[in-house]
């Protein structure tokens, strides 16, 4: 029960921010003090594969038994995420989204080891 709580707050925080990245990307951007490109196509892609990432953690979130391998990718992309935006060359930039992901990921991790050991 609580894996999932915590899987679909994560959803709902990707989606927040995610979200208005589709719509101003320039604006995410500026907010995040990073050089502003003429070409906001991969940001604005990227937070479109984020929300579609996001919403293929739901199955997982509402019964980690039955769609376990959901449940799995939840916790897996959100310790990639960690990796990617921690170890970036740009890290000093983006080091919040790795902190970001990586909040969610150990939580995860423990509350889904829980939910499957009780299942046994």
């Amino acid at each position: 029960m609580w894996f999932g709580r915590v899987v679909l707050l994560g959803v709902a925080a990707n989606l927040a921010l995610a979200l208005p990245a589709i719509v101003s990307p320039k604006a995410l951007l500026s907010a995040l003090g990073a050089q502003q490109a003429s070409c906001t196509m991969w940001p604005n892609f990227a937070a479109l594969l984020l929300s579609l990432l996001s919403l293929s953690y739901i199955p997982g979130a509402r019964d980690p038994r039955r769609y376990r391998e959901s449940a799995w990718l939840a916790v897996g992309a959100r310790f990639a995420g960690a990796t990617f935006f921690l170890v970036t060359p740009f890290r000093e930039q983006f080091a919040l989204f790795g902190v970001f992901d990586l909040s969610f990921a150990v939580p995860e991790l423990i509350l889904l080891r829980l939910a499957l050991r009780s299942a046994r």
